[in-house]
């Protein structure tokens, strides 16, 4: 019951910046059970950073669109590491007239987490595709840097035929990679791993449990942080989240507010931690 009142209070508050800061702390205070501080914990300093002007800044607006995305990539750091665009749709109708590969990757440029990947030719929801160009994602968190984007679905190709590479998460602070958060089994026993800055394991995890195996990173781990640091550097903090098979490398997307500041360190007590791998 409480869960349906603070939904529909949340739904019910101005789309003005001062709406947003208010859905912001109540969606922090239910996350954390805790008011956001003035400190340097992480999810403190991403709790201002989601409710600054920061975040309509015209550069974090348009990397946060997956496909412009891609041209700050090219200019940056070089096309080579850009997923191939098979598509960009931009209408409902186009969704109907597009004959999608048998095999590929399907996901709306304007929004996060969703995601369709098709194997094989086996049959795909249309009706939920569509679906995706009424989706304004502002409106699900308050991310500003989402609210003027442009509805628009991205075709790729499914990178390293779908059976290796991890998704590798870089936190970076004033140009520097301080964190790497590794996502294992994402589709099947979601698990993470995290590093410093100098890829040494840490003892901590945050939202998914630690995976507690034995993990070996990529040999271009200096390439993916030489990367990682080069696109960060036009941000203060960022995470650039790359794929990679150990040879070639990939950038997925360019990610400004982590979680949306409401993950859960595991123990708790790590989040001090991990917050002073980041800024000092």
């Amino acid at each position: 019951m409480l869960t349906k009142v603070l939904a529909r209070v949340l739904q019910s508050l101005p789309k003005t910046r001062t709406g947003d800061y208010i859905f912001s702390y109540l969606l922090f205070l239910r996350a954390h059970r805790r008011k956001p501080g003035s400190g340097m914990l992480l999810n403190d300093y991403l709790f201002r950073l989601k409710t600054s002007k920061e975040m309509l800044s015209p550069l974090r607006q348009f990397t946060s669109d997956k496909a412009l995305v891609k041209h700050f990539v090219a200019a940056t750091v070089g096309d080579k590491y850009n997923i191939e665009s098979i598509a960009v749709l931009e209408s409902k109708a186009e969704i109907d007239a597009f004959d999608f590969p048998a095999s590929c990757c399907i996901k709306p440029t304007h929004g996060s987490g969703r995601v369709i990947l098709r194997r094989d030719g086996e049959p795909i929801d249309k009706a939920e595709i569509k679906a995706w160009f009424d989706l304004n994602y502002y409106l699900y968190k308050r991310e500003v840097n989402y609210r003027y984007a442009e509805p628009k679905v991205i075709i790729e190709p499914i990178l390293f035929g779908g059976t290796k590479g991890e998704d590798y998460k870089f936190f970076c602070f004033n140009g520097k990679v301080k964190l790497l958060q590794v996502d294992i089994g994402r589709h099947h026993v979601h698990t993470r791993k995290y590093y410093d800055g100098a890829m040494n394991e840490q003892d901590f995890s945050m939202k998914r449990p630690r995976e507690l195996g034995p993990y070996e990173l990529p040999k271009n781990m200096p390439e993916m942080k030489a990367v990682a640091e080069k696109l960060s550097s036009y941000f203060g903090f960022v995470r650039i989240d790359l794929y990679s098979d150990g040879d070639a490398i990939y950038v997925g997307e360019i990610t400004h507010c982590p979680e949306n500041a409401c993950a859960r360190f595991i123990p708790l007590e790590a989040e001090q931690t991990a917050s002073d791998l980041i800024f000092n």
